[in-house]
C-alpha cells in the first residue's frame, strides 16, 4: 500500500493522519465576570447563614420550652398537695406565703389550672369518671364536681381535669289526649 504522497509506510508504523488544530483556550473571565460570580457566592453564603441562624434560634426556643414544660409537669402533684392542704383549713403562717409564692412562679411561667364547677363539659380537656344525673339548671353537659384540676402550659395540656358531670334535663313527654286509646273504630 502507498500513502498519498506515493512512498510505501514502513512495516509497524502507523500512518500519521491529519489532524485538526486544538481549539483556543477560553478567554479568562473577565474582572466585572469574577466580581458578579464572587457577589453571587458571599450572596448564597449570607443566605445559607441566616436560614442556620432562624433554625438554631427556633431550636433554641423549643428546647427552652420543653423544659419549662418538665419542670411544671413535676411541679403538679406539689399543687395538688398544696390545693388539698387549703381545703382542709392547714394553710397558715408562713406555709401559706410559700404556697402563695409557688402559685405565682406557676402562673408566671404559664401554667394555667382549668376545671372548675359549673364549667362547660369539653372532653379534649376533662376527663370524666362519672355522671351525677340530669338537671334542669343547665343548657349544656356541665361539671358537677371537681376530683383533680387539669393543668394546660399554652396549648398544651399538661393534665385533665378529672370531673363529675350533670347533664341538661330531657323533656318529659306531652301528656297524651284525654280521650283514652281503643283498638276499636269511631262510630260514623
Amino acid at each position: 500500500m502507498t500513502e498519498p504522497n506515493g512512498s510505501v509506510p514502513e512495516e509497524g508504523v502507523e500512518p500519521v493522519e491529519e489532524t485538526q488544530p486544538a481549539p483556543a483556550p477560553p478567554e479568562p473571565p473577565t474582572v466585572e465576570q469574577q466580581l458578579a460570580e464572587r457577589t453571587a457566592d458571599l450572596q448564597r453564603l449570607q443566605a445559607e447563614y441566616v436560614n442556620y441562624k432562624r433554625r438554631v434560634d427556633r431550636d433554641r426556643e423549643l428546647v427552652r420550652a420543653q423544659g419549662e414544660t418538665a419542670v411544671l409537669q413535676s411541679l403538679l402533684t406539689v399543687l395538688d398537695d398544696i390545693g388539698r392542704a387549703d381545703e382542709h383549713g392547714e394553710l397558715e403562717g408562713g406555709f401559706k406565703a410559700v404556697a402563695d409564692a409557688i402559685h405565682q412562679l406557676a402562673a408566671k411561667h404559664g401554667l394555667e389550672p382549668f376545671g372548675a364547677k359549673g364549667e362547660a363539659f369539653d372532653p379534649s380537656v376533662h376527663e370524666a369518671v362519672f355522671h351525677a344525673g340530669e338537671s334542669a339548671e343547665v343548657d349544656t353537659t356541665t361539671i358537677d364536681s371537681v376530683l383533680r384540676i387539669g393543668y394546660r402550659h399554652g396549648d398544651r395540656v399538661l393534665r385533665p381535669a378529672t370531673v363529675g358531670v350533670v347533664e341538661p334535663a330531657t323533656e318529659e313527654p306531652a301528656a297524651e289526649s284525654a280521650a283514652p286509646l281503643t283498638d276499636e273504630a269511631p262510630d260514623e
